[in-house]
């Protein structure tokens, strides 16, 4: 099962890149709107974003999955899209009784369903071809191109192959997306329903970032607009089904959770908790990341955790069945909530759903913990709790050691709350000493992939890691001076000196070797050489200095040994 998890999970992380940016693109384009500030400027801005998402995942996608993150990858990605993208415009079929004026239309049309899917692919193509092509080597007479100006012209390559694939086969295509949207409107309440459990239940994994792609960039049309979440800000009625039953948990359901552990906790210890369940939920509550407050008790009460994705399904259905149609840019937080409450129809139906998701949350957990003595925070073994916020102030060295040490790590990376790691074993991890620096949970998604829960500031701790490694490698690295050179051939060198018993002493200084003789030689530019020595003189006090460079410590090393 681990061995398709990893790049599973590689992918569902490499999601996280392009969709970091559709907040300021939301906030951007609502400030923008009449009802708002109603300055074209901005919301010309934000709706640039949006307009060009698939671009944006080709690039937030490819760079994801590249080794180093690097930027060439994305490169790649860019070009790959844009030969696939206007290739497949220009062959793109269409409609037999439409007139000839009309076709650039359609055609961009279409293209702006394509987008998002190309999009993707061309960030697969370009992270692979980077990972598989960076370090390529050509003849002589081509090696302009060689290594990482190789990877953009692959990239080009296969994306001519996208274009004939995408251009000729659209209609097949499009029809799938269509047929897609359609069984997942006529499935109603129950599609509504499989999708939120399914959404809970695959954050262990990070595969819910998979999930959503589908739901929220994809699915539905309108006016050459796909997915949940860009029709809602194109202005689609209809749009955020696959969004509105997220606020009733998040803003509501979550914190009474929070609430229920503050009240479940002996009065002695509650003041040690109080500080981490307030930021988790402030956090839920404000600005919709709930996987701090999930991974407290995902793993201590799984059958809990299974409840609280079936009461977000149902969330689903009520919202739906009450024609909330709420959308965000980011997460269903209040700050999203208050900022998209004009574009949202109805949203003031959220709030009594979201006070009976509080009681029912905040109910449903107290008796649960107190019935089944689970180790919430504030009644587990550890000691004091510590915060989502301060676990970025946690040493840096403390958080490499509970992590295996320097050694133990191969790639650090992060995105909204974790951070993902490439690790040599995951058994060195000391699971323990990273919950006393703040980690509310640890996944191994495999023998060298695990995932450390962190909260919002998980970015943050990854950059200092890896800055604390960069450092590290950096000091580890001697000057290229540092390295000892090896010694000279000792053969030559006693034959040049009058054999081994003629060396009365040896030493080394500033790149030359300071011999002093029994019996006096001469010296030829032939046995010099021969001997590996730059250059020879002797001083007014009969001492000979043989010129040898940063070999002169081993090979006076070598002739005291041997003499």
């Amino acid at each position: 099962m681990r061995s398709w998890l990893a790049p599973l999970q590689r992918l569902g992380r490499a999601l996280m890149l392009p969709i970091a940016v559709l907040p300021v693109a939301g906030l951007l384009l609502r400030l923008g709107q009449p009802d708002l500030l109603g300055l074209p400027v901005l919301a010309a801005a934000g709706d640039a974003v949006f307009a060009h998402l698939g671009l944006l995942f080709a690039l937030g996608v490819a760079v994801g999955l590249a080794r180093e993150n690097h930027g060439a990858a994305g490169l790649a990605a860019l070009v790959g899209y844009l030969v696939a993208s206007k290739g497949a415009e220009a062959l793109l079929p269409p409609p037999a009784d439409l007139a000839d004026a009309l076709v650039a239309g359609w055609r961009a049309q279409q293209l702006s369903k394509l987008s998002m899917p190309l999009g993707i692919v061309s960030g697969l193509v370009g992270g692979w071809a980077y990972n598989r092509f960076s370090d390529v080597k050509l003849p002589s007479y081509l090696a302009f191109f060689a290594g990482r100006r190789f990877v953009p012209i692959v990239t080009g390559a296969i994306g001519v192959v996208f274009a004939g694939v995408f251009g000729y086969g659209w209609p097949l295509a499009a029809a799938a997306m269509d047929s897609l949207s359609r069984a997942v409107v006529a499935a109603g309440p129950a599609g509504l329903f499989l999708y939120g459990t399914l959404n809970r239940l695959l954050i262990v994994t990070g595969l819910h970032h998979i999930l959503n792609n589908i739901a929220w960039f994809l699915l539905g049309d309108f006016h050459g607009v796909t997915g949940d979440l860009k029709r809602f800000f194109a202005g689609d009625p209809t749009a955020g089904a696959f969004m509105a039953g997220f606020f009733p948990v998040m803003m509501f359901g979550l914190p009474g959770a929070c609430l229920a552990m503050y009240h479940a906790a002996p009065p002695e210890r509650r003041r040690g908790a109080v500080g981490l369940l307030a930021s988790m939920a402030l956090t839920s509550c404000l600005t919709g990341v709930t996987e701090p407050i999930e991974f407290a008790f995902m793993f201590v009460a799984p059958l809990l955790y299974l409840v609280h994705a079936l009461l977000t399904g149902l969330s689903m259905v009520l919202m739906a069945q009450l024609d909330v149609h709420l959308g965000f840019g980011f997460s269903a937080g209040v700050f999203d909530y208050v900022l998209n409450f004009g574009k949202a129809t109805h949203p003031w139906r959220l709030l009594p759903v979201g006070v009976g998701y509080f009681v029912v949350y905040y109910a449903l957990f107290r008796y649960a913990i107190v019935r089944f003595d689970l180790p919430t925070p504030g009644r587990d073994a550890g000691g004091e709790a510590v915060a989502p916020g301060r676990e970025g102030s946690a040493p840096t060295e403390a958080m490499l050691r509970a992590l295996g040490g320097r050694d133990n790590l191969r790639a650090i990376d992060a995105c909204t709350t974790r951070l993902r790691l490439e690790v040599v074993d995951a058994g060195r991890i000391d699971r323990p000493a990273l919950k006393a620096l703040g980690a509310m949970g640890v996944v191994e998604i495999g023998p060298h992939a695990v995932q450390v829960v962190l909260g919002p500031v998980a970015d943050q701790v990854a950059a200092a890691l890896r800055a604390a490694q960069a450092a590290a490698a950096v000091a580890a690295t001697p000057p290229p001076d540092a390295h000892p050179a090896a010694a000279l051939p000792i053969e030559p060198l006693q034959r040049l000196l009058g054999g081994a018993a003629n060396i009365r002493s040896v030493e080394a200084a500033s790149g030359r070797l300071l011999v002093v003789l029994h019996q006096p030689v001469t010296f030829d530019a032939e046995g010099l050489a021969a001997a590996g020595v730059q250059d020879a003189g002797r001083s007014a006090s009969g001492t000979i200095h043989l010129i040898v460079g940063p070999a002169a410590a081993a090979t006076a090393a070598a002739l005291a040994q041997g003499r």
